[in-house]
């Protein structure tokens, strides 16, 4: 226990964040079918998590360094439990939303403490051990989501795949205040609350404008406020930091084409490979008739191929240079992205394979090189930043993925439909237009805004291999040291 204790104190708490992230595509047509939720609600329903993950993610892990990450890594488990309880009680889209949101505020205080308890407990090879076990529950719990997901939402029910977290969460905190000693960071640090709430406005502002837009248009007031908002909030970010004592972000940094490079391809790299699959989710289930486990199944080419790919370049690409296997795997993305640009009226699942293989595969070659390309950019005192950003532009990138391209989807929709099935889609989604339609029109109509939505995807894919390929110019690829190597992520729209 005093070896392997505070491991799998981690892991678990880990499984369940990451879990989280994919588990809830799945049932994204039971969820609208019992709380009538429209698609634009969908949206929210896997962006609330993620954009609270990725707002909160570094000012969370300065303060826990000042607080004791112990305790906020198990203030985060508990908060985790609460809104996992309140997803599973929600009698409404907008309480669904929120406690999905209060969930995300959870996650980043769980994830935000893993490495460093891990770092604090292990040394040497122990350490080295230890973050290989991490790193594989880290992509056990993408592959698994989908498939647990599936299963949970077609046996006892969607509402399960929030309430198995409780007695998982119960285990974890007992186990952490049991085995994991508290440990704090260097003396004199101050937390960086401006920088964290301007970084949150402008995340949050920019993703609802985004989804707002596929909703009510592009030309719309509510739209038009909020980037404004977001532009405010951006150049309130940019000033904060300027003049902070403790930064979350080294403006200086930016100077950097490596770091702009590797952000660059952190951005796309989660939105390209994951962001159209809650959308592919909904076509299999609400109009090819799938069952919640079948269509999890369906996604095993992208996982499996990721998982034995992220292996094999581990072992075998050591040394290849960074840009190389990040820019190259954005490639291979956008290449599979466009590849499921192919759908018809009559177009079946199968027509995917191909291209969810080529996207796993890059997946495999980008996640776990990506943030020891970050660190590898930056001065070594600035490695804790490096990795903190890296894995915050992940999951922003994952959150605006999800809005852009279902904008871009439900635009598509709307463009071939009538007026007033355009407002029922609007209104209600995919699910609404049923009996709104012939079978053969919503067949239409979904696999046209699929295919732009994919072609979308590919093509940002395609950009952003081209710009890690131009601006990533580190030697060789960085040689985790023992805080970096946890980043060898399998797959799944992680952090």
């Amino acid at each position: 226990m005093r070896t392997w204790g505070p491991l799998t104190a981690v892991c678990l708490g880990t499984f369940m964040l990451l879990l989280d992230v994919t588990i809830a595509v799945v049932a994204l047509p039971d969820m609208a079918r019992a709380l009538h939720a429209s698609l634009s609600d969908l949206q929210w329903v896997i962006d609330g998590y993620a954009l609270a993950l990725a707002a909160l993610l570094l000012g969370i892990g300065a303060a826990a360094d000042i607080l004791g990450r112990r305790r906020v890594h198990v203030a985060g488990v508990v908060l985790f439990a609460v809104a996992s309880l309140l997803c599973g009680l929600a009698s409404g889209p907008g309480m669904l939303v929120a406690a999905r949101g209060l969930q995300g505020v959870g996650a980043a205080a769980m994830f935000a403490t893993t490495l460093p308890l891990l770092g604090s407990v292990y040394q040497g090879r122990q350490r080295s051990a230890a973050l290989g076990v991490w790193g594989a529950v880290s992509g056990g719990a993408a592959a698994v989501g989908p498939v647990l997901g599936g299963l949970l939402t077609e046996g006892p029910g969607w509402r399960w795949i929030f309430f198995v977290n409780l007695p998982v969460s119960v285990a974890s905190v007992w186990l952490t205040l049991k085995v994991v000693p508290e440990s704090r960071g260097p003396r004199g640090m101050r937390v960086d609350w401006a920088g964290t709430a301007t970084f949150a406005c402008f995340a949050g502002a920019t993703t609802y404008g985004v989804v707002k837009a596929g909703a009510e248009g592009w030309g719309s007031a509510v739209t038009a406020v909020s980037f404004a908002v977001a532009a405010l909030a951006l150049a309130a970010f940019v000033a904060v930091e300027r003049r902070a004592a403790y930064p979350l972000l080294d403006l200086s940094l930016l100077r950097k084409p490596a770091f702009i490079g590797v952000m660059t391809g952190a951005l796309a790299f989660n939105g390209v490979a994951f962001g159209v699959l809650p959308y592919v989710s909904i076509w299999m289930q609400t109009v090819l008739g799938m069952s919640p486990v079948r269509g999890g199944l369906t996604l095993l080419p992208l996982t499996g191929a990721s998982v034995v790919v992220a292996i094999l370049a581990g072992k075998l690409l050591h040394g290849v240079p960074a840009r190389l296997t990040i820019g190259g795997g954005l490639l291979l993305i956008g290449s599979g992205a466009l590849c499921q640009a192919v759908l018809d009226a009559g177009a079946s699942w199968t027509v995917l394979v191909p291209g969810l293989v080529l996207v796993g595969i890059g997946t495999g070659f980008v996640s776990p090189a990506i943030a020891g390309a970050a660190l590898a950019a930056v001065p070594p005192e600035r490695a804790g930043m490096a990795g903190g950003t890296v894995n915050t532009v992940r999951q922003l990138g994952y959150a605006l993925g999800v809005a852009v391209f279902g904008t871009v989807l439900t635009s598509r929709m709307q463009d071939t439909l009538s007026h007033d099935a355009a407002h029922t889609l609007a209104g209600g989604g995919a699910g609404a237009l049923r009996g709104a339609l012939s079978e053969h029109a919503l067949r239409a109509a979904f696999a046209s805004g699929l295919n732009t939505a994919t072609l979308a995807a590919g093509v940002t894919g395609m950009i952003a291999g081209a710009l890690v390929l131009t601006l990533v110019r580190t030697p060789r690829a960085a040689t985790p040291s023992p805080a970096a190597e946890p980043v060898k992520e399998a797959a799944g729209p992680r952090s």
